[in-house]
C-alpha cells in the first residue's frame, strides 16, 4: 500500500522540477513531454516496489506502531532524495552523479556554508516533512479502506496462496520496470532528443543508485577491460584499429598513447604558467563590450593574434573542479582517482611529472586551501616541488582574510608576480594555479568596486537569482588574470614565457541550455594560450576540449616527455586522421563535433547544436566509434598500468 504514495510523491516532484526549470521560450512536442512523464513514472514504479519488496522482509516481524514509523522514515528518504536531485540538477545540470560525493570529500563544512547560503535548504526541508505527511495520510486512507490484513483473512488457504504469489510478482515485475523487455536501466533514461528532458526522468533515489555504481567502477581498477568494455571494445587492441595507431600487441598499443611527433627545430624551454580558473564559462565572453565589461583588463591582452590564441569552441572534461583537474593532470576519464593509496604513488605520465623530469621547476598555487581532497600530499607525490594554498598566503600577506574557500584570489596574482620576478633566468617553471573566488556564493573583497551593465547586451537566460553575483565574480577573476598578463607581456621574462588559462567547468547561473541551438554552449569555457610570436593556425573556432590543452603546450613549451595522447595539438593544422579530428570531450561520456553532441554509444542522444549548424546535420558512427575508443583506451591505461597487483 505504501508504494501509490511514494509514486505520487515521487511524480509531483518530477513535474515540479520540470516546471521550476523550465527554460523560457522552450518548446517541445506534447509526445516528447508525455514520453518524459511516463518513463519517469516507471522509474518511480521500480524504486518504490523496490522498497516495499524490502519492507516486505521487515514489517512482518515489528509492531504496527514501528511499521509506521519505518514507512514514513522509508517516505522521507525517498522523497528528500528526490528533493536533492532538484537542486543538484539546478547547479550541476545534471541529475545526482559521483560528483556528490564531494560533500564527503570535499571541504565538509565550507559546502554545508555555500548549501546554507546559495539554497533554500528550510523550505526544502518544509516541503520534504509535507510530502511526507502527506504519503503517510494517502497511505493510511489506502489501508482503512482496502484493509488489506483482513482482506483474505475469510478466504480459502489455496487463495490466499494464488494472492501473495501474485503481488509477489507483481512487486517483481514493477521493480523491473517491465514484463516483456530487460529491466529499467541508465539508457532508458533517454527518451528524448532533449538532454535537458532526459535529465528530468530519473528520481533522486535511482539517480543516486547510478551515482553509487560510477563510482564503485571508479575506485575498483582490477578489470582493466571496465572501460573498454562499456564503450563496445573487447580490448585495447580493437579500440587501438579503430584510431589507426599501432595494435600489434598491448606494449605496442601503450607506447602508442605516449609517442609524440619530434619537437621543432631549435626548440628552447620556456616557463610555463597555466591557471585553471573556477567557474570560468565561456558564454559571458560573448557579449563582451563596453557597455557589458565582463573582462576588465583581460579584453585587450586577447587583441593581438601574434600574442594571443583564443579557442573559443571549448568544453571542459567535467562539471565540477576536481574532477576536471584530474582530467587534465592526469589524463583520466576515471574520477576520483587519487583519493586513495593511487594518489600517494607517482602516476609516471602526470603533467607535472613530466615537465619536472624536463628540468623544470614544479609549482602548485591556489587560493584554496590544499587540504582540500588531500591535495596537499597527492601534488607533492605526482611531481610538484612546492604547494601554495591559502595558509601560505595568509602567513606571507597577513592582511589576507580566510573565507569559506580560502584567501581572495589578488593574493594569488600578487604571489605570482613576486615570484617570477625572482625566478633564475636559467631555470624554467611550471606553475599551475587554480583559483577560487568565482565559486557560490560569489563574496568579493569589500574594496572591489562593481562595475556597472546593460543587461540587455546579456543574450544568454536570465532565470538565475545569482546571474548579476556571478557576472561580478566572474569580472573580478578575469581582470585580474588579465593584469598579469598586462605583466608578463612588458616584463623582462615576457620572450621565454607562455600562460594559458581555461576554466575548470561552466556554472549554473548562465543557464539551463536547454534549447538545442544553445546546447553547444553548455560545457564550453574559454582556452587561452599568451606568448610572443604565437602562429594560432585555423582551429581557434573548432571543437576542442581539456583533453588538447598539454597536447598543445608542452610541444609549445619545448617538452617531449611521455605524457599521454589524450588530445590533439590546437597550433596544428588537423591532417584528417582519427586523432586529430576536431571534437570535443566530456569526461562522462558526451562528446561533440563541429554538428552536434551525444552520449557514446547512444544515437538517439544526437541533438544537432552548433553555432553555424550544416543542414544535413545528424549522427555520425565513425565519429562516435573513434570517440568511443579514445575514451576506451584512456580509461585501459589507467587501469592496467595503475592497478596495485
Amino acid at each position: 500500500m505504501l508504494i501509490v504514495p511514494l509514486v505520487v510523491a515521487l511524480s509531483l516532484i518530477r513535474l515540479g522540477q520540470l516546471a521550476y526549470f523550465w527554460p523560457t521560450g522552450f518548446q517541445v512536442s506534447s509526445t516528447d513531454l508525455a514520453s518524459v512523464v511516463v518513463q519517469g513514472l516507471r522509474f518511480d514504479l521500480k524504486v518504490s516496489a523496490i522498497g516495499g519488496f524490502l519492507l516486505l522482509l521487515v514489517l512482518p516481524w515489528v509492531s504496527g506502531r514501528v511499521q509506521g514509523r519505518i514507512a514514513a522514515g522509508l517516505a522521507f528518504v525517498f522523497v528528500m532524495l528526490s528533493l536533492v536531485n532538484l537542486h543538484y540538477f539546478g547547479f550541476y545540470k545534471t541529475p545526482i552523479d559521483s560528483l556528490v560525493f564531494g560533500l564527503v570529500e570535499d571541504d565538509t563544512v565550507a559546502v554545508l556554508q555555500t548549501i546554507w547560503r546559495d539554497f533554500p535548504v528550510i523550505w526544502t526541508l518544509l516541503l520534504a516533512v509535507l510530502l511526507t505527511v502527506l504519503s503517510v495520510v494517502l497511505h493510511r486512507v489506502l489501508v482503512r479502506h482496502i484493509q488489506p490484513d483482513s482482506l483474505l483473512q475469510s478466504r480459502p488457504l489455496l487463495v490466499k496462496l494464488v494472492a501473495v504469489i501474485v503481488i509477489f510478482f507483481a512487486l517483481a515485475f514493477a521493480g523491473k520496470g517491465t514484463l516483456r523487455q530487460m529491466a529499467l536501466q541508465r539508457q532508458h533514461l533517454t527518451v528524448t532528443t532533449s538532454q535537458f528532458l532526459n535529465d528530468m526522468v530519473p528520481n533522486g533515489v535511482i539517480a543516486m543508485k547510478y551515482a553509487w555504481d560510477s563510482r564503485g567502477q571508479s575506485q575498483n581498477l582490477q578489470n582493466p577491460l571496465t572501460g573498454l568494455k562499456a564503450m563496445g571494445f573487447d580490448s585495447p587492441l580493437a579500440a587501438a584499429e579503430v584510431l589507426g595507431i599501432p595494435h600489434g600487441s598491448e606494449a605496442a598499443v601503450k607506447a602508442a598513447l605516449t609517442a609524440h611527433a619530434p619537437l621543432a627545430s631549435g626548440a628552447v624551454k620556456k616557463n610555463l604558467v597555466f591557471f585553471l580558473m573556477e567557474s570560468w564559462s565561456a558564454e559571458p565572453m560573448r557579449y563582451q563590450g563596453p557597455k557589458f565589461d565582463v573582462l576588465g583588463r583581460l579584453a585587450s591582452t586577447l587583441t593581438d593574434p601574434n600574442k594571443a590564441c583564443h579557442f573559443n569552441n571549448f568544453d571542459s572534461a567535467h562539471a565540477g573542479t576536481h574532477p576536471s583537474l584530474e582530467a587534465i593532470l592526469f589524463s583520466t576519464p576515471i574520477t576520483p582517482l587519487t583519493l586513495g593509496d593511487v594518489g600517494r604513488r607517482p602516476i609516471p605520465w602526470a603533467i607535472p611529472k613530466v615537465i619536472k623530469e624536463a628540468g623544470y621547476q614544479t609549482l602548485f598555487v591556489t587560493s584554496g586551501r590544499a587540504g582540500w581532497r588531500d591535495l596537499n600530499r597527492v601534488l607533492a607525490a605526482q611531481g610538484f616541488d612546492e604547494v601554495v594554498d591559502a595558509n601560505t598566503l595568509k602567513e606571507q600577506y597577513p592582511d589576507a582574510n580566510l573565507g569559506i574557500w580560502g584567501v581572495w584570489d589578488s593574493y594569488v596574482f600578487k604571489y605570482l608576480n613576486q615570484r617570477l620576478a625572482a625566478q633564475p633566468a636559467d631555470k624554467p617553471i611550471f606553475v599551475f594555479v587554480l583559483t577560487s573566488t568565482n565559486h557560490p556564493p560569489y563574496d568579493l573583497p569589500a574594496d572591489y568596486h562593481r562595475v556597472p551593465r546593460d543587461m540587455a547586451q546579456w543574450k544568454g537566460e536570465t532565470t538565475s537569482d545569482t546571474l548579476l553575483l556571478n557576472l561580478d565574480s566572474y569580472h573580478y577573476a578575469a581582470d585580474l588574470l588579465g593584469g598579469f598578463v598586462q605583466e608578463v607581456q612588458k616584463g623582462p621574462f615576457k620572450a621565454n614565457t607562455i600562460v594559458a588559462a581555461t576554466g575548470d567547468h561552466n556554472v549554473r547561473s548562465f543557464g539551463m541550455y536547454a534549447q538545442a541551438d544553445r546546447r553547444f554552449l553548455m560545457r564550453q569555457v574559454p582556452f587561452v594560450i599568451w606568448g610572443e610570436g604565437l602562429a594560432c593556425g585555423p582551429q581557434q573556432a573548432l571543437p576542442a576540449s581539456h583533453r588538447d590543452m598539454f597536447a598543445t603546450l608542452l610541444p609549445l613549451v619545448g617538452v617531449a616527455g611521455p605524457y599521454i595522447n589524450t588530445g590533439r595539438n590546437l597550433l596544428n593544422t588537423p591532417q584528417g586522421t582519427p586523432l586529430d579530428a576536431p571534437r570535443a570531450m566530456f569526461f562522462t561520456g558526451e562528446a561533440r563535433n563541429t554538428q552536434g553532441l551525444w552520449q557514446l554509444g547512444n544515437k538517439e542522444s544526437f541533438v544537432c547544436s552548433a553555432e553555424r549548424p550544416s543542414t544535413d546535420c545528424q549522427f555520425n558512427a565513425l565519429d562516435d566509434q573513434q570517440e568511443r575508443a579514445r575514451y576506451g583506451l584512456l580509461d585501459w591505461n589507467v587501469r592496467i598500468s595503475l592497478n596495485k597487483k
